[in-house]
């Protein structure tokens, strides 16, 4: 019997060519992660490495949290791409890889772009142009990526593959904000932004060699046709994405996952933008300082996700895990509070922000793998994409509210404002109940086939 997967990713099929990504879990695997690798490079460098850069330089929490908040605002227009990449792709070359090859290739030119602003401290608009347009290729990318996890993933291994995705994100997150602030403080902005660069452009090679599914072209003069799996799953029109999208969306359980999304994104967004301007200019650390430490805990917080997180949600369940996640960083976030006084002590704050960080990735792992089982496969992008777009509206908010709210209050009570918006994720998730959701979604696909029949045999 021919096994539909093989441990090696890289071995031929007897027809001689490589296998696709729906004929290979550890390709799927290993794809998705290097995307996702992809992705955390500049994302680490735009919201935590710079950030402290800028902050070592004297610049004020205003101008930090602003810049910061301008390069996650694209993340919040998901929703409008998301209906263009479910509605228009050349479905020779596989629903999602087009765009996957676009938005890679955007982001590794514009955040290339970056390295040529002259004097960046000294001109913030363009470092908050140009990171706009990084955030906005980062869009591309993550939507089809994500779409092509939930089209050709068993449910099965969404909170395996979720866990591998955010671990290598916040691997690349990692390894940019440590290694791009050393490179920064030894030669200059331009060589940290060249290197990364040019492993964003090396991770293109994935989508540009692997198929979606058998048969398909690799690039538009190649061999190779459309999916019949790909084509019974394409929407025809936009009525039909958005009447679907509105179907599953009213869905109780849809509209408590974008709650509570949206709570815990806020207060993720504020302790992103504060711990920088905290540390380097209340503490007293160096950029250098922040940007080990940071880095540091996202690789171990990172490792841990890969190999953990997923484990412990496929073994106790995605809510019952979420809520103990919460709990706990509610726990934190309170002592933490108490122990305002300690905070000068180094070890003390990095075990805070260790342990912090930790129970954040896997929360979002939770989460993430949480809203791809909720997902219609017809408009897989742009449901998932809503919920990704509601998460990181909320990012934004967080980090746009560091300025107002430490303006009339003390550093510890910013920190305590986490534990609220945690809290209410908390409440709103006992509400989840996704066997009675899957019901509802496979109510709503037969239908939608039999609409699907009954317009073929009019238009007859």
């Amino acid at each position: 019997m021919k096994k539909p997967d093989t441990y090696n990713p890289f071995k031929r099929t007897a027809e001689g060519k490589f296998p696709s990504l729906s004929e290979n879990a550890p390709l799927r695997y290993l794809s998705f992660s290097f995307l996702y690798f992809a992705q955390g490079l500049p994302e680490g460098l735009l919201r935590f490495g710079i950030p402290a850069w800028l902050a070592m330089n004297g610049k004020s929490a205003v101008e930090i949290g602003a810049f910061v908040a301008i390069g996650i605002l694209p993340w919040s227009f998901k929703i409008l791409a998301a209906p263009l990449m479910d509605r228009f792709t050349f479905l020779a070359m596989g629903r999602r890889r087009p765009w996957i090859l676009f938005g890679q290739l955007g982001l590794a030119i514009s955040f290339l772009s970056m390295a040529f602003i002259a004097d960046p401290l000294n001109n913030m608009f363009m470092l908050k142009l140009f990171s706009f347009f990084v955030g906005l290729f980062a869009v591309f990318q993550d939507i089809a990526v994500d779409g092509l996890a939930i089209d050709i993933l068993p449910e099965e291994q969404q909170a395996r593959a979720n866990g591998l995705m955010w671990g290598s994100k916040t691997i690349g997150i990692s390894a940019s904000v440590a290694i791009g602030i050393s490179i920064i403080n030894a030669y200059s902005f331009f060589h940290a932004i060249v290197f990364f660069s040019l492993f964003v452009f090396l991770i293109l090679l994935f989508p540009l060699f692997f198929r979606e599914r058998a048969g398909e072209k690799r690039l538009p003069w190649t061999k190779g046709k459309v999916s019949e799996v790909a084509a019974s799953i394409q929407v025809q029109s936009f009525k039909e994405l958005f009447t679907s999208l509105a179907r599953v969306f009213i869905l109780p359980v849809s509209l408590i996952m974008g709650v509570a999304a949206f709570s815990f994104s806020i207060g993720r967004g504020l302790i992103d933008a504060m711990l920088p301007v905290f540390t380097v200019q209340e503490l007293g650390w160096t950029d250098g300082d922040y940007s080990q430490t940071f880095s540091l805990i996202q690789l171990v917080s990172g490792i841990l996700g890969m190999f953990v997180a997923g484990a412990f949600i496929d073994f106790f369940g995605k809510v019952r895990m979420m809520s103990i996640y919460l709990i706990l960083l509610i726990l934190l976030v309170v002592s933490a509070f108490f122990l305002r006084d300690y905070w000068d002590n180094q070890y003390i704050f990095i075990g805070f922000i260790g342990l912090l960080y930790t129970l954040i990735v896997f929360t979002t792992i939770a989460v993430f793998a949480s809203a791809m089982q909720l997902c219609w496969k017809r408009i897989s992008a742009t449901q998932f994409t809503l919920y990704m777009a509601i998460s990181n509206l909320g990012l934004a908010s967080g980090a746009a509210l560091l300025g107002p709210l430490k303006s009339f209050m003390a550093w510890e009570y910013v920190v305590l404002a986490f534990a609220v918006f945690a809290g209410f994720m908390l409440i709103v998730i006992q509400f989840l109940h996704f066997d009675k959701h899957t019901k509802r979604v496979d109510v709503l696909e037969i239908n939608q086939i039999k609409l699907d029949e009954l317009s073929e045999n009019s238009n007859r």
